[in-house]
Formats: structure tokens, sequence, C-alpha cells
């Protein structure tokens, strides 16, 4: 935040004008754009399968793979997400504008990579694996609503300067 006139604070904008040109002219938008919904998917089902075990003790199998399944579509869509910002930003994490966004995605990566070291070591037994699951995916929420309150923020500033709706390129409308 800067102080503007009246010495008011005044939010800096996500995107320059060259990084919003950037954003929409790279392919990697678009590929953020389809994993997002998907990784919200695969975790939808997930959870549903880990609170079916942890409420009823059937399906531990099922919500183990699911866990692992949600677990690679999130490095999946860590590492493009890093591509995708070092074609707009410049740096592969810790962009100015994504920079808390990032840190906590670290925390969220490390909750899952703990449940990946459970399940291969056997630690935790199938509860507390569960259990470590549920806190994976609770971080994950939280970083997932850090990311869409960031894009409401690109489409007001869309709007606001006239540019196209929402940050969504052209060739993805």
């Amino acid at each position: 935040m800067r102080q503007g006139q009246r010495g008011q604070r005044v939010r800096e904008p996500l995107y320059t004008p060259q990084e919003r040109r950037r954003r929409d002219s790279t392919r990697w938008t678009l590929v953020q754009g389809i994993l997002a919904p998907l990784q919200f998917l695969v975790f939808l089902v997930s959870l549903a399968l880990v609170v079916r075990y942890l409420a009823t003790g059937e399906g531990f199998f099922a919500a183990t793979v699911s866990v692992v399944i949600k677990t690679l579509v999130l490095y999946t869509i860590m590492i493009t997400g890093s591509i995708w910002e070092k074609v707009v930003f410049g740096r592969y994490l810790f962009a100015r504008p994504f920079f808390w966004e990032d840190v906590f995605s670290i925390a969220v990566l490390a909750l899952h990579t703990a449940y990946l070291v459970a399940v291969a070591a056997g630690g935790l037994g199938s509860t507390g694996q569960m259990y470590l699951a549920l806190a994976a995916y609770a971080a994950y929420v939280i970083n997932a609503g850090q990311f869409l309150f960031k894009l409401r923020q690109a489409r007001l500033e869309a709007v606001d300067s006239g540019d196209n709706v929402g940050g969504v390129p052209e060739y993805a409308r």
C-alpha cells in the first residue's frame, strides 16, 4: 500500500501494464485456469472419501489414493504456476503481488508432502494419516481463498481500467 492524495492508503495494482500483457499472452494463464478448478474437483472427491473413512472406518485405500492424486495435482499446479509467475513477473516464486499466497502455498506443499512421507513410511497410522490429510486440505482451502481474492482483485482492476474482463486472455474466453 502507498499513500495517495489526502493521506488515504492506495492499493498497488496487481499488475503493471507490461505484466498484464504478459499474463494475457502466455498459455500458462490458460493452463492455470484449467488446473485450478480440476484441483478443486479432485479435492472435493478426496475430501468426501477422507471424511467417509474417518466417519465409518471404511474405504481407507480409496481415501489414500485420492489424497495422493490430489497431491500430484497440487505439485503440477505449483510447478506450472511457478512457470506462469516467471513469465509474468520474472521470478519463479514470491513475486510482489503474490508473495503471501506463495508463502502459504509452501506450507500447503509441506503438509501434502508430509502426508506422502507418512504413507510411504507407514507412520501415524491410518487415522493419523487421514487427519494429516485434513490439515493439508484446510491449508489448501485457505490458500485457494487467497488466490480467489486476487482473481477478484484482478477483475475489479480490469473493469476499472477498461481492460479485458477478469484478466482472461481473449483466446481463453
